[in-house]
């Protein structure tokens, strides 16, 4: 597993190792970050390079970053199962095409780092999700190809400001896009093959209760038909973040709602995936 890390102010990309990580950036200066790598399709050089090499930092020496820092777009699909098509109440039938929007880059945390919570806004929710990163580009990329465009799969706390997504009509920019309210990773898994996304399990905690859980089976739209829907407007280009959906179970849908807060911890898991996790700070 690759991932993303600082380290007495600086940067580095290397493997996840027991005991810390194994920095591997200062031996490739021509690949600045791992968006880089996965450019150069040489992820495969990366794993090689570490193996048999020793921790260079211990746990406790540095901090996760997003795996990938510097993508070039991060896009988000909404309402893509069936139950959170039904938490709407508006009668309505799952559409035809799926809704889509973008995120920022500095909206997002490493695994470790705690959330930010705004002052103008308690309303500080979660979302547990999947989140593919690209690694071969390309426009109109047929579905059935759609996977063989995957580098790797990370997760993500699509962390979402509620009031703020509601004011307006017509977008939800402003409630999905605040410094630090979400988070991706931990690390950046290598994809292989179609069973890793084909029934994948994902769930969600807060302080260790469950509240959200569904499968990728149950996708209203499967993961090679977002590649494809998307990549029919904008070109994919190597280290683009493509967030899959979220299941029911978000703290808007409780009776009354319930937000983050701080000291709350928030973990996101999926099979074979890993667990991403994070606390919940005042900005």
């Amino acid at each position: 597993m690759f991932a993303t890390f600082r380290s007495n102010g600086e940067q580095f990309y290397g493997l996840v190792a027991n005991g810390g990580m194994i920095a591997l950036s200062p031996e490739f200066p021509q690949w600045k970050t791992l968006r880089n790598v996965i450019e150069a399709g040489e992820l495969r050089t990366l794993a090689k390079a570490g193996q048999g090499k020793a921790v260079t930092h211990p746990e406790g020496s540095f901090t996760y970053e997003i795996p990938v820092p510097d993508p070039e777009k991060i896009i988000c699909v909404g309402v893509n199962f069936p139950d959170r098509n039904a938490e709407y109440k508006d009668g309505q039938e799952a559409p035809p095409n799926m809704s889509l929007f973008i995120r920022f880059p500095r909206s997002f945390v490493g695994h470790g780092v705690p959330l930010s919570r705004p002052p103008e806004s308690p309303q500080l929710d979660y979302e547990g999700e999947i989140a593919i990163v690209i690694g071969t580009g390309g426009r109109r990329i047929p579905e059935e190809d759609a996977l063989s465009h995957i580098a790797g799969l990370t997760l993500c706390n699509e962390g979402t400001i509620r009031d703020w997504v509601r004011h307006a009509k017509f977008n939800v920019t402003q409630g999905k896009n605040w410094d630090g309210s979400g988070s991706i990773g931990p690390s950046l898994v290598p994809f292989t093959a179609p069973a890793q996304l084909a029934d994948v399990g994902l769930e969600t905690r807060v302080n260790g209760d469950l509240r959200q859980q569904d499968r990728t089976s149950r996708m209203l739209f499967p993961i090679a038909r977002q590649i494809a829907y998307i990549s029919t407007f904008t070109t994919l280009v190597p280290g683009d973040i493509i967030v899959t959906g979220t299941p029911t179970g978000a703290g808007a849908r409780f009776d009354p709602p319930v937000w983050l807060k701080p000291g709350d911890v928030i973990e996101v898991s999926a099979e074979g995936i890993g667990t991403l996790r994070n606390g919940v700070v005042d900005e």
